[in-house]
């Protein structure tokens, strides 16, 4: 399986996988794409992802501190400092599959995870992938 894949734009298209660094538009800070049991497929030998690996504590890592009001623990913490913004720990909320997925490259039957996927928190944050993980 190649590496990288044709040019969309000006912009690479790469599998992502394990280790990659994602980053939430609400969060002070990035963190790792982790994948607990592999899909059985590996890019420079690391566990390929799909659209599924999208669970928040399995496989998407908090983001540091949210600065979002529609954060229910950030919009209490500013109400409580009359009015300042107050981030808090990200604990994000993701209920979608990834999208933008290669959708004729299945890993375990679901579309191979891609260096220009996107998901969304629940709080609206955008996430995105900031490194493939291939290193």
């Amino acid at each position: 399986m190649a590496d990288e894949m044709q040019t969309k734009g000006d912009e690479q298209r790469s599998y992502v996988v394990a280790g990659a660094k994602l980053s939430c538009s609400q969060g002070d800070q990035t963190s790792s794409l982790q994948m607990p049991v592999s899909h059985g497929v590996y890019v420079k030998n690391k566990a390929q992802m799909n659209t599924m690996d999208f669970k928040p504590g399995v496989n998407i890592q908090p983001f540091g501190l949210c600065q979002t009001l529609s954060n229910p623990t950030v919009a209490a913490a500013t109400a409580a400092n009359n009015g300042v913004l107050t981030p808090m720990p990200c604990t994000p909320v993701i209920t979608m599959p990834w999208i933008n997925g290669k959708a004729d490259q299945l890993i375990e039957k679901s579309p191979a995870l891609i260096n220009q996927s996107i998901n969304m928190c629940l709080y609206c944050g955008t996430i995105k992938v900031e490194d493939d993980g291939q290193e």
